[in-house]
């Protein structure tokens, strides 16, 4: 547990529904905090990365913000250019994170989720005492992703090659949540894990 928190990890590879899947923690009144949405937020217009990406990388703003394809093309593929703006972001969104444990903790949520895509990539399930991954057929992973606007079959793959695969999440995960048989199967998966963090972390308490 972090700092008295009971902590749901949960992740799952591009197009997978983790999305879905974190609105439903929320809908069980688990404050998530999102990831990836928070770098969006550091990126925006008037960001607290904005003025730090543009200096490492050069020309990649627009109008205050950073243009998320100009600085996908100056660091897609190149090691030294990621693990440079992880320098950057990482420490930002770890702050954020933060933060939000202290007003789950003001407002006295036990349980809470960290969404984050890359959770078993990074370590991060360590710091977890419940990991979700979210999964569906590939078939289904592959027609989602690829009805996204400007999404190819070549940036998934590429995408995909970063990501552990499936079948290594689900075998690591201490539960697996479908998202290919409908949302309602999703669902009863989602409530049943809350359900069951929320006896755990009561139970530690005790």
């Amino acid at each position: 547990m972090i700092r008295g928190r009971y902590v749901i990890g949960l992740t799952g590879s591009i197009g997978m529904g983790k999305s879905v899947a974190s609105k439903m923690l929320r809908r069980c009144g688990v404050p998530v905090f999102d990831a990836d949405a928070e770098v969006h937020k550091l990126m925006a217009k008037g960001g607290r990365a904005v003025r730090a990406v543009e200096a490492a990388f050069p020309g990649v703003t627009v109008d205050g913000a950073v243009n998320r394809p100009a600085l996908g093309a100056k660091v897609f593929g190149d090691s030294a250019a990621l693990k440079r703006l992880e320098r950057i972001l990482h420490p930002m969104v770890g702050r954020a994170e933060r933060a939000f444990l202290a007003r789950a903790a003001r407002n006295r949520k036990k349980v809470v989720a960290r969404d984050v895509p890359l959770l078993f990539e990074t370590g991060g399930d360590k710091r977890c005492d419940l990991t979700l991954v979210v999964s569906a057929p590939a078939h289904i992973q592959r027609w989602r992703v690829l009805a996204r606007p400007g999404m190819t079959a070549e940036r998934l793959a590429q995408v995909k090659a970063k990501q552990l695969p499936d079948a290594v999440k689900r075998r690591r995960a201490d539960r697996v949540v479908p998202s290919g048989l409908g949302k309602r199967v999703t669902w009863t998966h989602i409530r049943r894990a809350v359900q069951a963090a929320r006896a755990d972390a009561a139970g530690r308490r005790s």
